[in-house]
């Protein structure tokens, strides 16, 4: 196992953290309902109270923050920690929100086209245009579930095309350094796909038998069983895939390749995030046992778009 440095523990199911410049983490507590900043000594503040189930988080070209959010979970707690389950008795609707980080402020962006309201947004990705990429995980519940998709939002938010759809519990996003490749990860399937960007919110699609028009980049093999979830870029192209189940971080090349599985001793390893100097540190959610890790990481992460603007 590697070494880990605890950042903050307490947590109540934390996802999408950012390292943000002064030294501070953003991360969402879904089981919470907020969004929450880790500070010195891992203090832990409400910078948002979202309600619904705030999942996957981003800095967006105006310094604001851009939550997707799934609408809620029921969550089992026990021995072994707390995990969700199936769609929330109280929920709604998924939407796509936007936080003032100076007050706290939510405002929702979209909630879906006309004809397909989101199910359950699960995490995103912003492009150098300020475009968000955001997947639609669906939600469970206890006899069915709903199919996911892939999803862009205009920097204005008033702009929502459909990218992808359907996909199976579409999970984790993320871009190419280059941009010209968008990857999502599928949760059931432990499947990676790419999509080949075209322009805004347009991809290449992929003939039979693709499902949905993404290109197959790996798929987990071997009797270990895994999920995968969130994921972060390398500046070397590697994907960072946090995978559960069998807890840890699969390191995936382009061309498909398992470069690495780093383990990790939580079984819902979920989400990972780089800062530091030259980006090498890795910032883990462990969420099972709800906290926040670093890491010393043999190669630099992908820089995030807008991570130094301010509203």
């Amino acid at each position: 196992m590697v070494d880990l440095d605890v950042i903050a523990t307490g947590l109540r199911f934390p996802e999408g953290p950012v390292a943000m410049p002064d030294g501070s983490f953003l991360v969402v507590e879904i089981a919470r309902r907020t969004v929450s900043r880790i500070g010195a000594g891992g203090t832990v503040s409400v910078v948002s109270e979202n309600g619904g189930g705030p999942n996957g988080l981003a800095i967006g070209a105006d310094g604001a923050i851009y939550v997707c959010n799934n609408g809620g979970f029921e969550f089992i707690e026990d021995d072994l920690g707390i995990r969700p389950a199936v769609q929330s008795f109280d929920y709604t609707h998924g939407r796509v929100e936007r936080v003032d980080p100076a007050t706290g402020a939510v405002r929702t962006l979209t909630r879906g086209l006309p004809e397909r309201g989101l199910r359950g947004p699960n995490d995103l990705v912003v492009d150098r245009q300020g475009g968000i990429w955001f997947t639609d995980l669906g939600k469970s519940r206890h006899r069915d579930m709903d199919q996911g998709g892939v999803y862009w939002l205009s920097p204005d938010g008033r702009q929502l095309k459909e990218v992808a759809f359907p996909v199976t519990t579409a999970n984790g996003i993320g871009l190419s350094p280059d941009e010209k490749t968008v990857y999502v990860a599928e949760t059931i399937g432990a499947r990676l796909w790419a999509f080949d960007v075209t322009g805004p919110g347009e991809v290449k699609k992929h003939p039979y038998p693709s499902p949905h028009g993404g290109r197959l980049v790996h798929q987990s093999g071997g009797r270990d069983y895994k999920r995968f979830d969130s994921l972060a870029v390398e500046a070397s192209g590697n994907v960072c895939v946090a995978t559960l189940a069998t807890g840890g971080i699969s390191v995936i090349a382009p061309d498909g390749t398992l470069v690495d599985f780093v383990a990790m001793p939580d079984r819902m390893t979920t989400n990972i995030c780089f800062g530091g100097a030259d980006l090498r540190t890795a910032y883990i959610t462990l969420s099972l046992s709800g906290r926040l890790v670093a890491m010393k990481w043999p190669r630099p992460g992908l820089a995030l778009n807008f991570l130094n603007r301010t509203p």
